[in-house]
């Protein structure tokens, strides 16, 4: 990871780079993200904050400084919610997620204008902030992410999918679909026909989870959606088997 960042950093010049740390610009790539002073971002975005500690775990993980961030900013996340770095608005997503006394339905209220965001960066960020609420009640979460599949934003659909992979990205895995995939068909299910190729990527990808535990699963669902599903989400979902 240090390697990377710093390859990273000699491709991203250093007045585009103060643009980022300074919040007034906002990431094209994940690569411009990591090379980032977060600290630094901190101090000029909410400067009543000490950023003192995300400063000292600078050499760790993205995910463990984007979640510290976040709960630096719980007393003001309000006030950064629509700030024009996507960074700072990831932030926020993790403060919802660390707000306390919060039940999983007003968590996804308060996600749902971050898991709509016109950038790609924050819908990361709040499936990612949401993601250990989902593993501690996955039965909950999709209940409550299956009228989600019906919205008209793309984006939405796609939530509530990337945020119940059995296995996910840069996340903690959810051992109750690992070991029984089939409650997941709630949110799948509905999403089988979409026509748009980023619900159908999350699909094929939740299904590809799914098949490194339970082929013969996937194998059958497959096999059910063809007709219903595209032909690309299939090949998808099948690619590892």
């Amino acid at each position: 990871m240090t390697r990377k960042g710093a390859s990273s950093r000699d491709q991203v010049g250093p007045e585009l780079l103060a643009a980022l740390n300074a919040g007034t610009e906002q990431t094209r790539t994940l690569s411009e993200m990591l090379v980032m002073d977060l600290a630094a971002l901190l101090e000029t975005v909410a400067p009543h904050i000490d950023a003192a500690p995300l400063r000292a775990i600078a050499d760790q993980g993205v995910t463990k400084r984007m979640e510290l961030a976040g709960r630096l900013v719980l007393p003001c996340w309000r006030d950064l919610q629509d700030h024009c770095s996507d960074t700072v608005r990831g932030w926020v997503a993790y403060a919802i997620a660390a707000q306390p006394g919060l039940d999983l339905a007003q968590r996804l209220d308060l996600l749902r204008p971050l898991a709509d965001d016109a950038h790609f960066g924050v819908r990361e960020w709040a499936w990612l902030a949401l993601r250990p609420h989902v593993v501690a009640d996955p039965g909950s979460a999709l209940e409550l992410l299956a009228p989600w599949t019906a919205e008209a934003s793309v984006n939405l659909r796609r939530f509530a999918s990337e945020a119940t992979r059995p296995r996910g990205v840069w996340c903690a895995h959810i051992r109750a679909l690992r070991d029984d995939p089939s409650p997941g068909l709630l949110v799948l299910e509905p999403l089988r026909g979409d026509e748009n190729r980023y619900v159908q990527d999350s699909v094929a990808n939740w299904l590809n989870d799914a098949a490194k535990d339970h082929a013969d699963w996937v194998r059958g669902v497959a096999e059910s959606w063809r007709g219903s599903a595209s032909p690309y989400l299939l090949k998808r979902a099948l690619r590892s088997l």
